[in-house]
């Protein structure tokens, strides 16, 4: 897929994101797996930048990232469906620098406004039966867009067994790491490195990511890709 890169210890923005003590112990107790201080440093982050996060589910990232940016900093949660989960987040105190945009994902931020778009196991849900055929498509052009010249789109998900393109995204929740950088290539993304903190090579990718066998140790990609300047 590319260049791996390798990641020292957390420290600055990405152990501030962490360590402060506004996060709930729900998501605390999710950290040892999910590595966000590494994932920020994957990320480049940096106090007041602007992040968009597509699909953020119950939040556990859209924190981080709120941590991580600061108050000069925004992060733009984009979603189809408002949840009482993501409502409830934004009137916690300290996430003034988070917008819940919900609605079409054609259009999640003012254009060219972010330094990052991140998406976080969700890649699969875009090629499932139940979603538009052009949803993924759709995602993509909106991150492109959304980017400022240089940034950076990170697509994280379940990995599904290579070659499989995205035959199992409705019955195992995984995406083949190859089929989503094709087509997010085709949105006129340069690769520009993958990280391997979320492998895990004793998950043989056979198994749905719910089953208790290998739920929260599933193998997963984390690609980064950029905006051409």
């Amino acid at each position: 897929l590319g260049a791996v890169v390798a990641l020292p210890a957390m420290s600055g923005v990405a152990g501030a994101a962490i360590f402060r003590p506004d996060r709930p112990a729900s998501d605390i107790a999710q950290d040892a797996r999910r590595k966000p201080a590494m994932m920020m440093k994957f990320t480049g982050v940096r106090r007041g930048q602007t992040v968009v996060e597509i699909l953020p589910g119950a939040g556990y990232f859209t924190r981080v990232f709120s941590n991580a940016v600061g108050p000069t900093g925004k992060v733009y949660a984009a979603t189809s469906r408002e949840s009482d989960e993501l409502k409830a987040l934004v009137r916690e105190p300290g996430r003034q620098n988070i917008v819940l945009h919900v609605g079409s994902l054609a259009e999640i931020a003012p254009a060219g406004s972010a330094n990052l778009v991140w998406t976080s196991r969700n890649y699969h849900d875009l090629k499932g039966s139940k979603a538009p055929a052009d949803a993924a498509a759709t995602v993509n052009k909106a991150a492109f867009a959304a980017l400022k010249p240089g940034g950076y789109y990170v697509v994280l998900d379940h990995s599904a067994v290579a070659g499989s393109g995205f035959r199992d995204v409705d019955t195992l929740h995984r995406a083949d790491a190859d089929a989503v950088k094709a087509e997010v290539l085709q949105a006129g993304f340069v690769f520009d490195s993958e990280s391997k903190l979320l492998a895990n090579p004793g998950d043989d990718r056979s198994k749905p990511v719910f089953d208790p066998a290998i739920q929260g140790k599933t193998d997963q990609f984390v690609l980064r890709f950029r905006k051409p300047k």
